[in-house]
């Protein structure tokens, strides 16, 4: 299979202005749809073994219920509100209840340990939080006593015995429902709200670090939304399957507000771990995710396929191309032809078809997938299989979508020109540049990061490299700064990380890998000389260096130094696998500047073989 050429490039493109959607905010969207929506299923979730459906009119007394209740306890237009959470119903309860009275919604990953909660809660001065069950309380009580804005603390699923000062959702709920003339007083909140208001600070890491707050507005996520949804052709009738998490911008759009605008219907799924079970259970038209999945299905396909009898594995592999053959013509606006059309239809019926039945529960029409870069592979293949896959583009800041690739008119490796209303630009560095309704006010109480991430003249400086092509397609050829972005999206700032690992004594230096792959390594130079007088007290022999470094006792001190040294850090941030290195990275090798700054790129290319290994599982850690 080969991918699709890019044209010539071009240095600038606009999204349709014509189609710019009129502003709006979060509730008059939701309003809208309830009251277009009178009988469909909002929502589905999993509970005693079975799927239970949410009507729209069920939805909105629950969001209104929550918002009167929250409002009564002193909420106000503007007050930030911390929300720790899995993806369930409540969630999204919480989001249009908090963003329904103008206050603003502060998500946070369930993943964060209580350092990382404690600081995004003291930072964006959030005076309600609002926790899923007994183990995400837990954080927030560990760091009470350092948060003193904090005025009410509430638990969706309580514990047995509710700790003095924490209400439960369905207490603040209760409550809102017994007010009088409830629903005159919850269109009055929510015609207070203007489309400029903030709806929500979604914070992401920094280069320095220390998590960064995108202050994103109601304009922004609608603008977005009304402008993608009709782009990539998402219906009423369509069923999502949401499992990333909503507190990732990513999903907050493609799994909460794509289906909102339209009034389709969201089925989360139990875990991250039972996506593709759920998947055959619930049958989604539309699922968005991060390439790790689509790459997960296609290892899981492949496999199957090699464990094959030979006669089966001919005919599936043989399937597989005629599939390409085909839908590479019509992603091209080309016609297969009727002999092409003839082998289709005979692969389609004997092996493509019941793979999607058994692999996505046969109703899906096509893929999102944003977060991370697709692997060009991994699009051929789904794609040789009709299972379409559109792939865009964007970032936490830019509400997020940039660019994304539409059904009627797909290039596999970029990400799609821009959405109506969106600009982007290539700045002569080749850094990728856009304007428009989507980009965020700024982050919070962070100026100086602001100017520089905003220029005069209200462009983004996204910190990615690109090319556009002659149709306005965009392609993303490298990253200007030394973010790790893992396959699930999520970002990691490794300088933090590093410091605190080099603050061992036995660490002379170290770099962390991780762009586009499921876990952070890290290659380590060793500050030998102390490793040398440790060693020898364990009476180990010391004058084979790489002998040393590969005894067991040497490779469980750095183990223990790493994990002791980086505590503080969320799961995903956490140096999974780990190569000693015999010698230091040198100016000889150009591995690092003349004031001893590592060149991350060159120390890469040095050292390919090592990181390769513990990407595929045999690095020393």
């Amino acid at each position: 299979m080969t991918a699709i050429a890019s044209q010539p490039a071009r240095t600038r493109i606009v999204g349709d202005r014509s189609q710019r959607p009129p502003e709006s905010t979060i509730p008059e969207m939701f309003r809208r749809t309830v009251e277009r929506n009178q009988d469909k299923t909002a929502l589905m979730y999993k509970a005693e073994g079975e799927y239970r459906p949410i009507t729209y009119p069920e939805y909105a007394e629950q969001v209104r219920n929550l918002a009167l209740g929250l409002s009564g306890l002193g909420l106000k237009h503007g007050a930030r509100v911390a929300l720790l959470s899995e993806n369930r119903p409540e969630w999204a309860y919480v989001d249009l209840a908090v963003t329904g009275i103008g206050a603003v919604n502060v998500p946070l990953y369930a993943t964060l340990p209580p350092p990382q909660v404690e600081y995004i809660i003291r930072d964006s001065e959030s005076q309600f939080v609002i926790v899923s069950h007994a183990k995400q309380l837990a954080k927030v009580l560990e760091v009470r006593a350092n948060l003193p804005l904090v005025t009410h603390i509430i638990v969706m699923d309580p514990p047995e015995e509710l700790p003095e000062g924490v209400l439960t959702l369905a207490q603040v709920m209760e409550a809102g429902a017994a007010q009088a003339n409830g629903e005159a007083e919850w269109k009055r909140l929510n015609a207070a709200v203007n489309p400029h208001d903030l709806a929500s600070i979604i914070y992401t890491s920094g280069t320095t670090g220390a998590p960064k707050g995108a202050m994103l507005t109601h304009d922004n996520f609608m603008s977005n939304a009304l402008a993608a949804a009709p782009l990539v052709e998402i219906r009423k009738d369509d069923l999502f399957l949401s499992f990333l998490p909503l507190s990732h911008v990513f999903e907050r759009l493609a799994g909460h507000y794509f289906p909102l605008v339209v009034g389709a219907t969201i089925a989360y799924a139990e875990s991250i771990f039972t996506v593709q079970s759920n998947m055959v259970e619930v049958k989604p038209t539309v699922l968005a995710s991060v390439p790790r999945l689509y790459e997960a299905i296609e290892s899981r396909i492949r496999d199957g396929i090699q464990k094959q009898p030979e006669n089966r594995r001919k005919m599936a592999e043989q399937a597989i191309e005629v599939g390409w053959e085909y839908h590479s013509r019509r992603i091209l606006g080309e016609s297969p032809g009727m002999v092409l059309s003839t082998k289709y239809a005979m692969a389609e019926r004997l092996v493509l078809g019941p793979l999607r039945e058994k692999v996505t529960g046969g109703r899906l029409r096509f893929f999102i997938s944003g977060g991370a870069p697709l692997p060009v592979r991994t699009a051929q293949f789904l794609t040789s299989l009709g299972l379409h896959i559109l792939e865009g583009y964007g970032l936490t800041e830019t509400s997020p979508v940039i660019c994304v690739n539409r059904p009627s008119r797909t290039k596999l490796g970029t990400v799609g020109p821009p959405i109506s209303g969106v600009e982007v630009t290539i700045a002569p560095d080749g850094e990728i540049l856009s304007r428009g309704p989507h980009i965020m006010q700024g982050y919070y109480k962070m100026p100086e990061e602001t100017e520089k991430a905003i220029d005069a003249e209200g462009w983004f400086h996204t910190g990615d490299i690109g090319v556009l092509d002659e149709e306005g397609y965009l392609k993303i050829t490298d990253r200007k700064k030394d973010i790790i972005v893992l396959a699930n999206g999520k970002n990691v700032a490794p300088q933090p990380i590093e410091a605190k690992i080099k603050g061992s004594a036995y660490v002379a230096n170290v770099v962390l890998f991780g762009d586009r792959q499921t876990q952070v390594v890290a290659l380590i130079v060793p500050e030998m000389e102390q490793l040398k007088t440790w060693a020898r007290g364990q009476g180990l022999d010391t004058e084979d260096v790489e002998k040393l470094l590969s005894a067991p006792q040497v490779k469980k001190l750095f183990r223990e130094e790493i994990d002791r040294n980086t505590q503080e850090f969320a799961d995903f941030e956490k140096v999974r696998r780990f190569t000693l290195l015999p010698r230091d990275f040198s100016q000889d090798r150009d591995e690092v500047t003349p004031t001893l700054k590592i060149k991350r790129r060159v120390v890469a290319q040095n050292y390919a073989a090592e990181i390769q290994s513990m990407y595929g599982g045999r690095g020393e850690g």
